[in-house]
C-alpha cells in the first residue's frame, strides 16, 4: 500500500504528483490490469517469447521504417 504524507509547506498538487509517482514505481496499476482476467500459463509463455523476439529485433537495429 502506497502512502504519502503531505510535508510541511507542500501543496496538495505536489503531494498528489508524488503519490502518483510512487504508484507508478510500485507498478500497482499494472498489477490491477494483469489481474482483470485470467491468462493461461501457455499464453504467458507465448507473450514472453514474443516480447523477447521484439527486443532482439530492435537491438539488431531493425527499426522497420524508411531510412
Amino acid at each position: 500500500m502506497t502512502k504519502v504524507k503531505v510535508r510541511k509547506g507542500e501543496s496538495l498538487e505536489q503531494a498528489l504528483r508524488r503519490f502518483n509517482r510512487e504508484v507508478h514505481r510500485a507498478k500497482i496499476l499494472q498489477e490491477v490490469k494483469d489481474r482483470e482476467r485470467y491468462v493461461k500459463p501457455s499464453e504467458l509463455k507465448r507473450q514472453s517469447k514474443k516480447r523477447l523476439a521484439r527486443k532482439i529485433y530492435y537491438e539488431k537495429g531493425g527499426s522497420g521504417g524508411k531510412q
